[in-house]
């Protein structure tokens, strides 16, 4: 019997996240997988090479969002496996907590057909992905609670506003 060939893979991505009226959001993005399918999902992407897993995060929302973000610290990773071309391939994706500092949804790549702003108590009936689900109810907990602190050391730790961390849509551009 033939023994499968196995690799793993590294990734990093982003939850960005933004409180518009109160209520918490988040980005995620579609992609159009088979004839009818698609995947909602949070942005993600492979390391160039001498990235660090920050300088990938950051880029691959960039491209996947049209966003420019700041990283607020660290966050959770997950481990998934998949099949591809007949290899099994193990997976680890690094997960920041970001804050848009700029952009425009509009000016996203070719990657996700449509990235909008979503309120974290939706995330549940968006994400296709059990383990994007849970992390993203993890993220929109910690944002609410505000245990969330930016690491910065003045007076000590200070929270992030999220409220002042909305990166908006261009003049006549959309909130896709």
């Amino acid at each position: 019997m033939a023994r499968l060939s196995q690799t793993t893979a590294t990734s990093a991505g982003g939850i960005v996240i933004r409180v518009r009226d109160g209520i918490p959001e988040f980005v995620a993005g579609m992609r159009r997988r088979e004839r009818d399918a698609v995947t909602w999902t949070l942005p993600k992407g492979t390391p160039n090479a001498g990235e660090t897993t920050e300088e990938t995060a950051i880029r691959e929302v960039r491209e996947e969002t049209g966003l420019d973000v700041r990283i607020v610290k660290p966050f959770d990773s997950i481990a998934y496996r998949f099949f591809q071309s007949g290899t099994r391939i193990n997976k680890t994706v690094h997960y920041f907590l970001m804050t848009a500092v700029g952009g425009d949804l509009g000016r996203h790549d070719h990657e996700f057909e449509e990235v909008r702003w979503v309120p974290f108590h939706d995330a549940g009936n968006l994400l296709t992905f059990e383990t994007e689900r849970a992390l993203v109810a993890r993220a929109g907990e910690a944002v609410t609670r505000g245990s969330i602190d930016d690491g910065r050391q003045a007076d000590g730790p200070r929270a992030v506003d999220w409220q002042s961390s909305q990166a908006e849509p261009a003049a006549g551009q959309g909130q896709s």
